[in-house]
């Protein structure tokens, strides 16, 4: 049976610890390739968000309340592609985290916080659109640059107290200890009642 993964020993990710989790690696050539595109989409990633950023910030004839929503965004992704991107990239390539735990917390938070923060703002940017296009007319009055930046706040400030009270809290964690080997960094979430949450006060917002 032919594989990408190299068989021909058992390796773990940290040879002297016990219940370390079990190393898959990739040939060379194929950890090479996956390192490029992997790589390429963080960077892509990391200067496109920056670029729509700065255009936004930079030009007054796109300061609108729905751009600066489009560069909240855009700001999101970019912390993606910075903070989150290149750790998980070495993760997935390499089947094992070499961060410690500690940063291990700290990268689930930023990838929990920023990713939701994204949820957020694509959510508000879509009933943007909505009024936009179902009722013109009005759509200036309606959604101006004080709502822009409430719809900003709340796609910020609501996910970075959740996935820091999430993580810091270690309730995510509890109980999972005795099911995952050591070296491994994932997190579970209550996504439900989460997105209740997001959902009813993205209804609110706008009632």
């Amino acid at each position: 049976m032919t594989s990408n993964f190299s068989q021909s020993a058992l390796q773990l990710c940290y040879e002297n610890m016990n219940g370390s989790c079990i190393k898959t690696p990739y040939s060379p050539g194929a950890r090479v390739i996956l390192y490029m595109v992997f790589g390429f989409g963080a960077v892509l990633a990391v200067c496109g968000n920056l670029l729509v950023v700065i255009s936004v910030l930079h030009f007054k004839q796109l300061h609108s309340p729905a751009n600066f929503l489009i560069a909240s965004l855009a700001s999101a992704d970019f912390l993606v592609g910075i903070s989150v991107m290149p750790f998980s990239m070495v993760r997935s390539i390499e089947s094992c985290w070499y961060f410690g735990d500690k940063f291990c917390s700290l990268h689930s938070c930023w990838d929990a916080a920023f990713c939701y923060s994204s949820l957020f703002h694509l959510c508000f940017i879509s009933i943007d659109r909505y009024i936009a296009v179902t009722d013109p007319l009005v759509y200036p009055t309606k959604f101006t640059v004080s709502v822009s930046g409430i719809c900003i706040s709340i796609s910020w400030i609501l996910p970075l107290v959740y996935s820091s009270a999430v993580f810091y809290t270690g309730i995510s964690a509890k109980g999972m200890e005795s099911l995952l080997p050591q070296s491994t960094c994932t997190f579970a979430e209550d996504h439900a009642t989460f997105f209740t949450s997001a959902g009813i006060l993205v209804a609110a917002t706008f009632t």
